[in-house]
């Protein structure tokens, strides 16, 4: 699993989402490097992970990630999420959990109403093998759908896309799978390190009500909702988001 390690400071390990790549984060890592050790991971089937015996499974990835970095704080964006929270939960050397864009369970169920409805992802699963590019495409634009620097943002995600080449169908299919399926909602009253959990006010595919639902499950979190920001906070509202984090590491996190 390729891991990227770049600048000084306490450690903070970096969790892409679907399709994408830890290069996603450059701008975010370019303001935080001056005070972090920051880890971008490539997700197994993406970007630089190209091993072929690496699967996309949740407790293996979260281990294989811990084994190879320092203590540190877990940061995942979107499908990122799933695997810092398993960490966070299961695992000792994670010291805090930031959460972008992200929550215990993507789909909506009679007891989480604010989620993406099951069709969503399943109709993407379909849309892979009859339309690979205009698929990945297609969720791209859901990423910056409704960010008020929307433009900018679907502009940067595009050229990011393919930057590392492109992800493997069978890795999006099993991130797919993960989004459609996991819940790790037990988890969140047991955390014992402090949380962020950072939400686009206009997020189109994680509703912000279902991330401070998530936040007030858990104990020692924060939660914050940023004005005018969408999926990717992190592209548009990079200087608020690494405030945040600074913050977070300052007084929320050893």
């Amino acid at each position: 699993m390729h891991i990227e390690t770049l600048g000084s400071g306490p450690d903070l390990v970096l969790i892409h989402g679907w399709a994408l790549h830890g290069g996603v984060f450059a701008p975010l890592a370019e303001r935080l490097a001056p005070h972090f050790r920051l880890h971008l991971v490539d997700l197994p089937g993406h970007g630089l992970s190209r091993d072929p015996d690496e699967r996309l499974d949740l407790a293996l990835v979260a281990s294989t990630v811990a084994s190879r970095t320092p203590p540190a704080i877990w940061l995942g964006w979107s499908l990122g999420g799933l695997f810092a929270l398993r960490a966070a939960a299961t695992l000792p050397t994670v010291r805090g959990l930031v959460m972008v864009a992200a929550t215990p369970r993507f789909v909506h169920g009679d007891d989480w109403p604010h989620a993406v409805p099951r069709e969503v992802f399943e109709r993407f699963g379909h849309d892979l093998a009859e339309d690979y590019a205009g698929t990945l495409d297609r969720f791209i634009a859901l990423d910056t759908l409704g960010s008020e620097h929307g433009r900018a943002e679907l502009k940067t995600l595009r050229e990011l896309l393919r930057a590392r080449g492109q992800p493997d169908p069978q890795a999006l299919r099993d991130g797919l799978a993960l989004l459609d399926g996991t819940d790790l909602r037990r988890s969140l009253p047991r955390l014992r390190v402090p949380s962020l959990w950072l939400a686009g006010r206009r997020d189109r595919l994680v509703d912000p009500r279902g991330m401070a639902a998530a936040a007030a499950l858990a104990p020692q979190s924060r939660f914050v909702e940023l004005a005018g920001a969408g999926h990717a906070p992190f592209l548009g509202h990079v200087d608020a988001v690494a405030a945040e984090l600074r913050a977070f590491a300052d007084n929320g996190a050893p």
